[in-house]
């Protein structure tokens, strides 16, 4: 008999370099691919902290000017609610204090955005599978979304590093390694989303809850209690975004807490690795149950379909704006109390909140900070129309009796009417407990409900922009998508922090809407916003018509 080699690989073998095979070329592809996203990011976040050092030269020029503000803010329970405590008065601290916990957030935001398009994007598209029949190993895909998340979080930490050395190059450097490290830990958690789930929807959803609900842990523990006292509430302990405020930059480094960053971004690594090991490409780690034999009468159309597609997420939207206005609204209960009577707080609350009164300035804030966030869910929304088109799902519906208009209606029902429900929750939320906190429950609950609604007219207007690219430049809608979101979630978020001019904040829609509850209504930037969202929508259902569908 004629002997025959045994050419199967040991499982030693079959782990290690075979599965790295094409990272490299996959690492080229993904920086090619964010050759303007990461650099927009990088350059924003990076050169925030310069820009906020510039605004503290300017405004606070005497070490007694430094030592106010920085116990002002400290006794006030609301600012450190929203900016988190002040560590140190030197300008590198202050300069910490006002953007640092702003930037970990939105380096976590840039990370899960880049990990979530570079895995289950690429897994649901096909472009995964057709790869691992060639020459790429099986962790290739996630290994070189990692470095890509590693290379854009590496270039903010340099730039932070190189615009505040000035100041000290041991805080400038924890400054921003904790910003880094928290983009790399929740790169690491929406790596395990993409593993856990079928859609990159739904993992994108699960990754920025993860950073919703550690800002709003570090929010209610720094409003509870000082950190400067010499520690910080339990809940800021349960927040990385609280890790790395704890890192205190230019204020007795705490280098130990970066360590606690580094674990978590390693951990969530290892275990992204083990759930690429042991699923199909493609398929989520918890299979998906078998559905009914026959659909029921509410699937036997597009709305019904779009409905079934867009519920969870709608319903995830609307529980948590819910609960962090109604934790946001506890919060803004008594800010004037506490403001009491530094003009420094107050000028930092009225460029956030409006020129009426403290209370409703801080409120106002809290309701701005709702809205912008709404916009992810409004651009999600509609980019599931992509979705449906670049994988194919669209054609077999408009190979029916369903027209073109008729399909894309069916998701932007849930895109315009989704975000009014979810600002309609968080004014309930916000206004019973705000109202009830201050024993005017019927007089403050519509006050803050329609503080909230009004923010609608403005998200329609980021839902049409995605619209107008989706119809007109279908192949650029997601990248171009977020970018607009991106930018006007950090025009809302660090603008008025810098004090930056009328002129830049409104780039953003939110730059035209009253500050509410409190400033007087006008009807006409409600009516111009409305205005130009059906303009933009118009523009882009005009597109759909008349281009090609593509995959």
């Amino acid at each position: 008999m004629t002997a025959v080699a045994d050419t199967r690989v040991s499982a030693p073998e079959r782990s290690g370099s075979r599965d790295l095979a094409g990272t490299g070329a996959l690492l080229r592809l993904a920086l090619r691919r964010d050759r303007v996203m990461i650099p927009v990011w990088a350059l924003a976040l990076g050169m925030t902290g310069s820009s906020a050092l510039s605004r503290m030269k300017s405004s606070y020029e005497t070490a007694a000017d430094r030592a106010k503000i920085a116990q002002d803010m400290n006794d006030n329970g609301a600012m450190r609610s929203m900016l988190g405590a002040a560590f140190g008065d030197s300008y590198g601290a202050l300069s910490a204090w006002r953007v640092g916990t702003f930037l970990a957030a939105f380096a976590g935001i840039m990370s899960l955005l880049l990990v979530i398009r570079h895995t289950r994007e690429e897994e649901e598209s096909g472009r995964q599978e057709a790869l691992a029949a060639g020459m790429v190993g099986r962790r290739a895909g996630l290994t070189s979304a990692l470095l890509t998340v590693a290379i854009a979080n590496a270039a903010i930490t340099l730039l932070v590093v190189a615009t505040l050395a000035g100041e000290g190059s041991g805080g400038a450097l924890a400054l921003g390694l904790s910003i880094g490290l928290t983009g790399m830990a929740f790169g690491g958690l929406a790596a395990v989303a993409a593993q856990i789930t079928e859609n990159a929807r739904l993992a994108r959803g699960l990754a920025a809850a993860a950073v919703g609900l550690a800002y709003l842990l570090r929010m209610a523990g720094d409003g509870a209690k000082d950190a400067s006292e010499g520690s910080s509430h339990v809940l800021v302990w349960l927040s990385p975004i609280g890790w790395a405020e704890n890192t205190r930059p230019f204020a007795q480094e705490r280098w130990w807490t970066l360590l606690l960053l580094a674990v978590l971004a390693a951990a969530s690594f290892a275990v992204a690795y083990v759930l690429t090991e042991r699923r199909d490409i493609g398929a989520g780690f918890f299979a998906s149950r078998p559905g009914p034999a026959s659909a029921g009468n509410s699937l036997r159309g597009p709305y019904g379909l779009a409905w079934r597609l867009q519920r969870g997420t709608l319903l995830g939207w609307v529980l948590g704006v819910a609960l962090s206005a109604a934790m946001l609204g506890g919060v803004a209960n008594g800010a004037g109390d506490i403001v009491g009577d530094s003009e420094k707080n107050r000028q930092i609350i009225e460029r956030l909140g409006g020129a009426q009164n403290i209370d409703d300035a801080f409120l106002a804030a809290m309701i701005g900070f709702i809205g912008l966030t709404v916009t992810v869910h409004a651009a999600g929304a509609v980019l599931r129309l992509r979705a449906e088109e670049t994988d194919q799902r669209a054609e077999p519906l408009l190979a029916n009796a369903v027209s073109r208009l008729r399909w894309a209606a069916s998701h932007l029902v849930f895109a315009y009417l989704g975000p009014a429900i979810a600002l309609a929750a968080g004014g309930l939320g916000a206004g019973i407990v705000y109202g009830a906190a201050a024993d005017d429950l019927s007089g403050e609950l519509p006050r803050v409900l329609g503080a909230s609604l009004a923010q609608i007219p403005a998200v329609w207007v980021i839902t049409s922009v995605v619209v107008f690219l989706f119809g007109l430049l279908p192949s650029y809608t997601a990248s171009l998508g977020w970018a607009v979101v991106g930018v006007v979630v950090a025009l809302g978020w660090l603008g008025p922090a810098l004090d930056a001019p009328q002129s830049v904040l409104d780039i953003s829609p939110f730059g035209h809407l009253p500050k509410l509850p409190g400033e007087s209504v006008s009807a006409t930037p409600f009516v111009w916003l409305l205005l130009l969202s059906a303009a933009l929508t118009a523009a882009g259902l005009w597109g759909l018509r008349r281009r090609d569908m593509t995959n």
